[in-house]
């Protein structure tokens, strides 16, 4: 089963299996399943065609994959370019979402370990 390009897990269960494209998570892969009617507890492969293009024609009305990658590069770039405290964030590496970075936020300054020590090593030199 394909979807937007994407080849959906044949082994999985289908909710499960949605989740593969991009901007479909665990949630939204549900709603889909409800609003085209089908179990999400059915495997991709036992699905029938009128039943699958169902999910199809859901799926395509929504924006995912490469229109959502490129919306979300925009918006990212947009607060760059007004210099926004966001924007500042993102070109820094640092989190945007106002968490602290005197420890954690490993992830996504790289694994920069800088501890501090005592000092005492400074003190004895001189």
């Amino acid at each position: 089963m394909r979807i937007l390009g994407i080849t959906i897990p044949e082994e999985k269960r289908i909710d499960i299996g949605l989740t593969v494209l991009y901007g479909i998570g665990r949630s939204r892969a549900v709603s889909i399943l409800k609003e085209a009617k089908i179990e999400a507890s059915k495997k991709p492969k036992d699905i029938s065609i009128d039943e699958e293009n169902k999910i199809r024609s859901v799926v395509e009305s929504l924006t995912l994959e490469g229109d959502l990658k490129r919306e979300v590069a925009g918006n990212v770039k947009r607060l760059k370019d007004i210099k926004a405290y966001r924007g500042v964030r993102h070109t820094r590496g640092l989190p945007v979402r106002g968490q602290r970075t005197k420890t954690n936020s490993r992830t996504r300054r790289g694994n920069v370990r800088k501890t501090m020590g005592t000092g005492r090593r400074a003190v004895e030199k001189t």
